[in-house]
């Protein structure tokens, strides 16, 4: 390459970045960034872990030789986790498409059609699937999503027990999950043999979880259990597989009231764990308690059908600690690609694969009976547990030499899982490993359910609508892929200048590794020596955090930001106990922090006391000092993010972590805001003793419309035993690999699981390890000083439109700034949802809005932009201020012009009598009054035009007519009259 790579991830040139100093009064932008941030915190020694730079060449080629350090076998081991074929039409138009992977979460849906529509599929079909009234939009995995269920029916329980029943026959995964969890929150787990169980002498309880089919295999009917738990007032959590769902009776119809489990064998990768979207679906009457978000149809402008995001999106920013969820995202990429599996395939072609898993599960049983291995159960889908005394680690060896993959239950039991990839020449591979040699007269069956027993076979239909059956060509698919994509907006059109949320460059090297086989065709349990470059990888990635971040020890398992805080408040709960310090249990939060810490707190058992912040956007210390003796003896933590959540270096960040380590408290520094400090002073210098990091954030793995997500927590090495470990990890030490003594790391986290996988959502790691790679020390911090550059810039343009709410001791705002549009309102009545509507007419995806004030605006320009396009972000800013004084001063009216009723479609432009006081150009190609032209669209002419295919949506109007499934076609018609 003629470039460093840092100058391609960085938009901003030399001559830009000079012209852009000089305008902020600084020679340099080491001079900007020492007025700009706390000279106590500033960060002096050099990062030592980090490497040279290396080009892209080279860093695709490190990673093909660290992928060859991985051996992907023929997997039987199930376990939640199957082999799948992912229709290249979706690989190509999906998961390597930088339409899907690098949109926002749709919080406005004007401009999010597309991916809605896709989740609105995701939806119907997971809801019909399961039996039930109504899905969200996908859950991180299986295990928090039992999680999820569980804390519902807590909820929704009319029952005073404490206690909740799980099946003994579940995933080995989500029972260490559950414990922990339950663990946290007081709640009694009592682990039953359902099936073999007498309902009648159930105890209390205010839920029951059963798995189906069983971990084991085996297929049994529920419906005694649930309807006993239903009479006592209890709720019933069924953990259901997909696929299998095809061809038995689905929860809803066994009276479940809530199923839960994932859709990666949907076309998802098993990618050594994740990333995958759980999902989880409830009965009529529960849509209300749901955690995560739930898409439904309300209507646009015109009256016309349009998608949005329903009932409790952002709850943690409204309800907090008294959220019913800290999970604020979703795994939208990957509900994407398994809706799009479904849309593909249709409800024919899922049967069909699911009978052909389930008559290569009966071929292998016969095979293995007549072989003369007994099986545990006669009824099963696609796992057999196979009766081995003695031998199970034997045999699982001899099907390794065979580069075959089973599961090792004891010493006495395998089990073993076929699913869409299995071959018949698997089959009897795997057979001859076990030492039977004549099975050759055993053939392939067509047709059929296996070994289903006929009581549970299902009858129901589902995935009727129209878009499962119109879409079974190529040609048809990849043409409804691109028309959903059109209607969205994403980074590769233009800026998404969001506050808080870092949307910059997903290189496309960085994201390569995401699709090969070496790293997303691994089974998350399989063998410590299949994985050792995977390893690697991972011990790499836990030192460099660990260097910038100032701490001692990583833990990537969290797949999401809302989980890696759960964790790093676990850990520090977990360290209190250890002490004995079981009282300490308060946790400060500052009034502005983001939502999910509170939620997060009271999920690890703790209670909140808000601490107040300044007229400036600093947390009070006056406030602090006092909450502190009030609280000293029971004070656990203090969470605080940094640079905070007004977008300021706080000068006074060292007396805080100071007083509540005096106090016996411990500092978690909530690592949203990274993309401000990286490179320029540390987490772990400043007083944190934990914190998350989005590396969907400041380490470029994309957001995915709202998902995927790595939220890794680090911390000082007297937490470091308490973070997230997992009893089926392929080895406890961390790093795995340290890179400074060439050898395995001393540290052992043995906390418990907050995800499902050991190493989370390990198939998106190669990211973040090449960004980092990529960049090197010199380059993280560079691109660091140039966000920060970028949002002084967009700040000190635009404050004479618009009052910039906080800054810093000089004037200076960290990487993001609050544009205050209450006054505004107040002098005009255009709001903040009028101007981030407009927006669309420029070609811009709007800021973050009311966030974490009211009535405001948030940018964040990130140091992706150039200068062209943070230019034309400003002068679509300021032409939007001179359209809000025109209403002010009665030029058009105040309820019909171009701000309230933007955006405007193509449609409203063209088509019937222009009624309005406004042309029909302003209201297409917006210009300002004083006759600058700003041209529309994503580029620079009005040929590339962004036209949103809705105008605004009745928000209102969803939440009150609550529709959360594909709508009948003949709604999409023509507009009412």
């Amino acid at each position: 390459m003629s470039h460093a790579f840092a100058d391609r991830h960085i938009g901003i040139d030399s001559d830009a970045r000079q012209l852009m100093l000089d305008a902020l009064g600084y020679p340099s932008l080491d001079a900007m960034m020492d007025a700009a941030v706390p000279s106590a915190i500033r960060q002096s020694s050099p990062l030592r872990s980090l490497p040279q730079p290396a080009t892209e060449a080279e860093v695709l080629q490190e990673l093909r030789a660290i992928a060859d350090h991985n051996t992907v076998r023929t997997s039987f081991i199930g376990q939640g986790y199957y082999g799948t074929v992912t229709p290249a039409v979706i690989q190509r138009n999906v998961l390597e498409n930088p339409s899907w992977y690098t949109a926002y979460t749709p919080y406005q849906p004007e401009i999010s059609q597309g991916r809605l529509e896709a989740l609105l599929n995701f939806q119907t079909m997971v809801s019909e699937l399961a039996g039930l009234h109504t899905a969200n939009a996908s859950m991180l995995d299986e295990a928090t999503a039992v999680v999820e269920g569980m804390l519902l029916a807590r909820r929704a329980s009319q029952s005073p027990s404490n206690t909740f029943l799980v099946d003994s026959d579940l995933f080995a995964q989500t029972r260490a999950v559950l414990v922990g969890r339950a663990e946290a929150l007081g709640i009694d787990l009592a682990f039953l043999p359902l099936a073999e169980t007498d309902p009648a002498e159930l105890p209390e309880a205010f839920g029951v979880f059963v798995q189906y089919p069983a971990a084991s295999g085996r297929i049994w009917n529920p419906s005694a259990v649930i309807a006993q738990m239903k009479e006592h007032g209890g709720l019933a959590i069924v953990a259901a597989d997909l696929l299998a769902l095809t061809l038995i009776t689905p929860p809803g119809e066994l009276g479940a009231d809530v199923a839960v489990g994932t859709t990666q064998r949907f076309g998802v990768p098993m990618g050594f764990g994740g990333p995958h979207a759980g999902y989880l679906a409830v009965r009529e009457g529960l849509e209300r308690q749901m955690p995560g978000r739930l898409v439904g149809v309300s209507r646009d402008a015109d009256g016309r059908p349009a998608y949005r995001l329903t009932l409790q999106t952002r709850e943690q920013h409204i309800r907090r600690d008294k959220a019913t969820s800290n999970i604020c995202t979703a795994q939208v990429l990957l509900a994407v690609m398994a809706s799009m599996y479904g849309v593909y395939h249709g409800p024919d072609g899922l049967r069909r694969i699911a009978e052909r898993v389930a008559q290569k599960a009966l071929l292998l049983g016969d095979m293995l009976r007549e072989a003369g291995f007994e099986l545990e159960s006669g009824d099963f889908f696609d796992t057999l547990s196979v009766r081995v005394p003695g031998r199970a680690a034997a045999l699982a060896s001899a099907a390794r030499d065979r580069d075959l993959l089973v599961w090792q239950e004891g010493d006495d039991t395998l089990r073993i899982s076929v699913d869409e990839t299995t071959t018949v020449a698997h089959l009897h591979d795997l057979v001859s490993a076990f030492g039977s040699h004549d099975h050759g007269s055993h053939g392939w069956r067509e047709h059929g359910t296996g070994r289903i027993p006929s009581a549970l076979h299902r009858e129901s239909t589902y995935m009727t609508h129209p878009v499962f059956h119109a879409h079974r060509s190529e040609t048809a698919m990849m043409r409804y892929l691109k028309r959903l994509a059109d209607r969205d907006y994403a980074l590769d059109r233009g800026m998404i200048p969001l506050g808080s949320c870092t949307m910059k460059l997903n290189a496309a090297t960085e994201m390569a590794a995401v699709s090969w086989p070496e790293f997303n065709g691994l089974h998350p349990f399989a063998p410590l020596e299949d994985v050792q470059g995977s390893l690697v990888m991972i011990g790499m990635l836990e030192d460099w955090l660990a260097e910038l971040t100032g701490y001692d020890a990583v833990s990537l398992q969290p797949n999401a930001g809302s989980q890696g805080e759960l964790a790093g408040l676990l850990a520090i709960r977990g360290y209190h106990r250890s002490r004995g310090d079981t009282h300490r249990t308060v946790c400060l939060i500052p009034s502005s922090a983001h939502g999910t810490n509170a939620a997060s707190a009271v999920l690890a058992g703790m209670r909140v006391v808000v601490v107040a912040t300044t007229g400036s956007g600093d947390v009070d210390l006056g406030d602090l000092r006092a909450k502190i003796a009030e609280h000293g003896e029971n004070l656990a933590a203090l969470m605080i993010t940094y640079p905070s959540t007004h977008g300021v270096y706080e000068h006074d960040i060292l007396d805080v972590t100071a007083a509540v380590h005096d106090a016996g408290g411990q500092v978690y520094i909530d690592g949203a805001n990274l993309n401000a400090l990286l490179g320029c002073a540390r987490f772990g210098d400043i007083g944190g003793d934990v914190s998350h990091l989005n590396l969907h954030k400041t380490f470029c793995i994309p957001h995915g419309g709202g998902g995927p997500g790595v939220g890794p927590v680090a911390a000082k090495a007297h937490l470091a035993e308490f973070l997230p470990g997992h009893p089926l990890a392929q080895m406890n030490a961390h790093p795995p690999f340290d890179m400074r003594t060439g050898s395995v790391g001393t540290v052992e986290h043995r906390g418990a699981p907050v995800s499902a996988a050991p190493y989370g959502s390990a198939s998106i790691l190669p990211i973040s390890w090449a960004y980092a790679r990529l960049m090197g020390a010199e380059g993280l911090t560079e691109a660091t000083a140039t966000a920060v550059l970028a949002a002084n810039y967009v700040a000190l343009r635009l404050r004479e439109h618009y009052p910039v709410l906080y800054a810093g001791e000089r004037g200076l705002v960290a990487h993001e700034c609050i544009l205050d549009l209450r006054p505004l309102k107040e002098r005009t009545g255009i709001s903040n949802d009028d101007v981030a509507k407009r927006l669309v007419d420029y070609g811009f995806h709007a800021p973050t809005m009311s966030f974490p004030v009211s009535g405001t605006l948030m940018v964040e320009p990130t140091e992706s932009e150039d200068l062209a396009e943070l230019e034309r972000f400003i002068q679509a800013m300021i032409a939007i201020r001179h359209e809000a004084d025109a209403v002010a001063t009665g030029e058009w009216p105040a309820d019909d012009n171009p701000l309230v009723n933007a955006p405007h479609t193509a449609e409203s432009v063209i088509v019937g009598d222009w009624q309005h006081p406004y042309s029909r150009e302003l209201a297409a190609y917006p210009a300002t009054l004083a006759g600058s032209t700003v041209d529309g669209g994503f580029g620079a002419t009005r040929a590339d035009k962004y036209w949103p295919p809705v105008r605004r949506v009745d928000q209102a109007f969803g939440d009150r007519n609550l529709v959360c499934a594909c709508p009948p076609i003949e709604s999409f018609a023509e507009s009412p009259a």
